[in-house]
């Protein structure tokens, strides 16, 4: 086939690094097509940036010009799935930027306009391509590291000062965000979470709102997870701590895994625990082990990676990399830590009640109250899209 027609919705952060990868070369069997943003003054931006791509201030009109094949969405959150049906439903193959969207009941009505087409449906789970994460999730399924007894993520290096929630009117609100750091900082690493571990059964998440800011959603989360089959999960972030820390921690039968700073370590017990404990006649002292470093670096695709991912399957066959479908499984981590937080109870992740919760997040939306704000910054929502 030949090159595939990308048309980016959204000039703001990330559609302009999608823009720049594309238009640059970076990205194989794929060109910039069209660009589109509500803000006419991006129009220049781009004639200078990108010189003979259309660019439209009407998405509609963009998808139904005939120049593009398959859509990028790089919108504020709310808009993604709304977007990705009418892509869909005009024939447009889709990758949308993270999260898939703020509430799964929404979500699940684009999978299912998505599974109805037939066409391509990504989304940009860029972390995927790191190769840390992959040898985890390799170890996971193959069974080297037995029975997991228990994950724990501290997830608190997305430190943001007020300036960053006062960057935007839409920024940091119920309204026109959906939530705070689950849903802005997190959705990578509530995506890997299900990548690596599955799903747990249920959870109860304790969380802060407006604790270290002036705002009204979560800025600090500590949630517990249970899975059926015993293992049990504490995931814990916040964007209010300097400096912060990004460690994964995974306790298994046959030791222990280590994800920080960019380095990969495996305690590996030289028989699985359970069985040192059954043929152990020792009063003290535990399983002997060996330590292992995996050099793998900040290396990975990224974005990039996702895009020529993206366009290998369309045009090879396979499965993707980040299928859009499974865009479902981390915000429903994301809503159930939510729903534990307004309810003061558990969670039943596996029959997630998608209207409860809905209902739930409709009255914050609701009772949200608007920013006031500096003149001088620049709302990303109002004349702009900006992801």
């Amino acid at each position: 086939m030949e090159k595939v027609r990308l048309g980016i919705i959204g000039i703001g952060n990330m559609g302009t690094i999608h823009a720049n990868n594309v238009y640059g070369g970076s990205v194989t069997d794929m060109v910039l097509g069209a660009v589109c943003d509500i803000d006419q003054e991006k129009e220049k931006f781009c004639s200078e940036k990108y010189p003979g791509v259309p660019f439209f201030t009407d998405y509609k009109e963009m998808i139904k010009s005939g120049l593009v094949d398959l859509i990028l969405i790089a919108v504020p959150h709310f808009l993604h799935p709304e977007m990705a049906i009418f892509g869909f439903e005009n024939g447009m193959h889709v990758i949308t930027e993270k999260p898939a969207g703020v509430y799964t009941k929404q979500v699940l009505e684009m999978n299912e306009a998505a599974k109805k087409s037939g066409k391509l449906f990504g989304i940009n789970y860029c972390q995927r391509t790191r190769p840390m994460y992959q040898k985890i999730k390799k170890m996971v399924e193959s069974g080297e590291l037995g029975h997991i007894k228990r994950i724990q993520w501290t997830v608190t290096n997305w430190y943001r000062p007020q300036s960053y929630h006062d960057s935007g009117a839409w920024r940091s609100t119920w309204k026109d965000e959906g939530g705070g750091t689950l849903i802005n900082q997190n959705p990578h690493q509530l995506d890997l979470w299900q990548w690596m571990f599955g799903m747990p059964s249920r959870l109860m998440a304790h969380m802060s709102f407006g604790k270290y800011y002036n705002i009204e959603v979560e800025d600090d989360v500590t949630a517990f997870m249970e899975y059926d089959n015993g293992t049990t999960g504490v995931y814990i972030t916040s964007t209010g701590e300097s400096p912060g820390t990004n460690r994964l921690e995974v306790a298994c039968d046959m030791g222990r895994v280590i994800a920080e700073n960019d380095r990969l370590f495996f305690d590996r017990n030289e028989i699985s625990e359970r069985e040192f404990n059954k043929i152990s006649n020792k009063v003290f002292g535990g399983n002997p082990y060996w330590k292992s470093e995996f050099p793998f670096g900040s290396s990975g695709t990224y974005h990039i990676g996702i895009l020529n991912d993206f366009a290998n399957v369309l045009k090879n066959g396979g499965e993707l990399l980040a299928s859009g479908y499974e865009g479902i499984n981390g915000l429903t981590i994301s809503n159930a830590m939510h729903y534990s937080a307004f309810t003061g109870g558990w969670a039943d992740v596996k029959n997630f009640p998608h209207d409860e919760f809905y209902k739930l997040l409709k009255e914050r939306i609701d009772n949200s109250k608007p920013k006031q704000i500096q003149q001088n910054i620049t709302s990303s929502l109002e004349g702009t899209y900006n992801g």
